[in-house]
């Protein structure tokens, strides 16, 4: 079984910054891409970045330039630094992995959801 933990999320002004953290932990043999989606209210969850683990990544056109993602393959461990923050960016924010386990088969999961909230 894996688990995604994430935190960081809140509430902050309009261009603020946030800081999600998101640590994958279980039955881990490898994982590939790692990524930050989002579910804005009444919208269907959104690619916001991924990135796989030799570096690539693919940003959304409404992340670019502002967020960041970065990870730590030994720590399992994606991050997003979200800077100049709008109203839009309002949203629960969801990591997701590709994952393999030990024994098991490639699989994706996903988080349980951190919220944010940027007020103007």
């Amino acid at each position: 079984q894996v688990r995604l933990e994430e935190s960081g999320g809140g509430w902050v002004q309009t261009g603020g910054s946030l800081r999600l953290s998101c640590s994958a932990s279980g039955n881990i043999l490898h994982i590939n891409v790692m990524a930050w989606y989002r579910q804005r209210p009444g919208n269907l969850r959104e690619l916001v970045v991924g990135m796989t683990n030799g570096g690539s990544t693919n940003y959304a056109d409404s992340a670019k330039g502002r967020f960041t993602i970065s990870r730590d393959n030994a720590k399992n461990t994606v991050y997003l630094q979200m800077n100049s923050l709008k109203p839009e960016d309002t949203a629960v924010y969801y990591c997701n992995a590709e994952v393999q386990t030990v024994g098991g088969p490639w699989s994706d999961y996903w988080g349980q959801g951190t919220q944010v909230t940027v007020s103007s």
